[in-house]
């Protein structure tokens, strides 16, 4: 008999059917650290209403809890949420809009939602708020202390960092030449570090883009939620990434 992932975690699988059986979903709180924000999705929405679960970013996480609860109250009462309408029914005299997300998400913010469906193949809405203007992310003028509080979750699949895609990077001039990246250090500043060499050359430093790291190795992005101060490191090209 296999064994059930979630027997090993914080909370199991019953418990989360019986929340599922009892209010209509359950609900994954995740606590900022230093660089990610905080975030919130469901589980069971799907299951019990054949409804999209719903992920928020940003906020506090009890006002991320209760925004998906009236969520879940609005879609047991027998409402289907969209993308793309705006929704008065959340957040006092601001609007909130759903994002359909895209499901290579659902490994990188979604993991116990994947491991209770045993695939990662439902869908999910994005429930996005806006500033105080009040403006979405995506709509010029928004306010860009807040860019960053909610990756949007449709769209930017190649690039998942929560920086600018222009922003400086250091590398060295043997991955530009073609040398696999092996080691990432994400600086206490916020500096990324991307190297073929656990400790380089100083004097074969390379200043570049981020996006441009990206484009020579996609599988950085798994890296996206790197904290301040840690790094990550793998043997060889093709091996997984470990990390602090």
């Amino acid at each position: 008999m296999t064994q059930d992932p979630l027997d090993h975690g914080p909370i199991t699988r019953e418990e989360i059917q019986n929340k599922i059986d009892q209010y209509g979903c359950y609900i994954v709180l995740v606590e900022p650290d230093n660089y990610l924000p905080s975030y919130a999705y469901t589980i069971g929405l799907y299951q019990k209403f054949k409804h999209a679960e719903i992920i928020s970013f940003g906020l506090s996480t009890a006002l991320l809890g209760d925004l998906l609860n009236s969520a879940c109250a609005l879609i047991t009462s027998g409402s289907t949420l969209n993308a793309g309408v705006l929704y008065d029914e959340f957040i006092k005299n601001y609007p909130v809009q759903f994002l359909d997300v895209d499901k290579s998400y659902h490994s990188d913010y979604m993991a116990i939602c994947n491991i209770f469906y045993r695939t990662d193949n439902y869908p999910t809405l994005q429930m996005v708020w806006p500033d105080k203007q009040p403006l979405f992310p995506w709509e010029a003028g928004f306010n860009s202390d807040w860019k960053f509080k909610q990756p949007l979750l449709d769209r930017n699949t190649d690039f998942k960092f929560y920086e600018e895609k222009n922003v400086a990077v250091f590398t060295t001039r043997h991955v530009l030449e073609g040398k696999p990246i092996l080691y990432v250090y994400h600086n206490d500043d916020g500096a990324w570090q991307f190297h073929s060499e656990q400790e380089p050359d100083l004097k074969d430093s390379k200043l570049v883009c981020l996006e441009e790291i990206t484009k020579i190795d996609l599988s950085v992005n798994e890296l996206y939620h790197l904290s301040l101060g840690k790094r990550a490191w793998r043997e060889a090209v093709n091996d997984p990434w470990d990390w602090e």
